[in-house]
């Protein structure tokens, strides 16, 4: 999903390929983290007006990453190793619903165009948030999961103007909040 997203935003094949090793370990550290049953990790990817780009990873586990330094020949604990050595800077910030943190890192991307206005990339969709549906930008009112007969989730999300909007749960979509993009 990150490398289709970095493609259409332009960003060169390096910074696409440092922005997707970060977010591939910092996601790897939420998996991995000790967290409850129904653990759920949120993945966000933005790029700034600059052109910069700004990764996090949030998960239920409040306890904040501890870089290694593994010894030669160790298999693991080399992830924030290869964070601090990509990104321009990171770090980690309590989640504002109060359960677990978001690890974040920013990423200069001087080789792509600047964007015209903050554009992120997201699995999440809150009411507020407008999305592309039905031909035009309209906004989420509900947001509300749902089984399907055959298996799986849908989010069911409620629009302020036309039928509501029923998707799988693992569907990226197009959100615009705040003057900002996202998919």
């Amino acid at each position: 999903m990150v490398r289709a997203l970095l493609g259409a935003w332009g960003i060169a094949p390096d910074m696409a390929a440092d922005a997707e090793l970060v977010l591939s370990e910092l996601v790897t550290n939420a998996v991995a983290a000790r967290a409850p049953r129904d653990r759920k990790v949120g993945i966000r990817v933005e790029r700034q007006p600059d052109g910069g780009l700004h990764v996090a990873v949030s998960d239920t586990n409040a306890a904040e990453p501890q870089r290694r330094d593994p010894a030669p020949g160790d298999e693991g604990g080399y992830g924030l190793l290869l964070v601090d050595a990509l990104a321009h800077r990171w770090g980690t910030e309590r989640r504002a619903c109060g359960i677990g943190k978001t690890v974040w890192a920013q990423l200069p991307a001087p080789q792509s165009e600047p964007a015209s206005e903050a554009t992120a990339a997201a699995l999440t969709v809150r009411p507020g948030h407008r999305v592309h549906a039905h031909g035009a930008w309209r906004t989420v009112r509900t947001v509300r999961s749902e089984p399907y007969a055959t298996g799986g989730l849908a989010l069911v999300i409620g629009l302020d103007e036309g039928r509501a909007l029923r998707v799988p749960a693992a569907t990226t979509l197009a959100v615009r909040s705040g003057g900002s993009t996202q998919s």
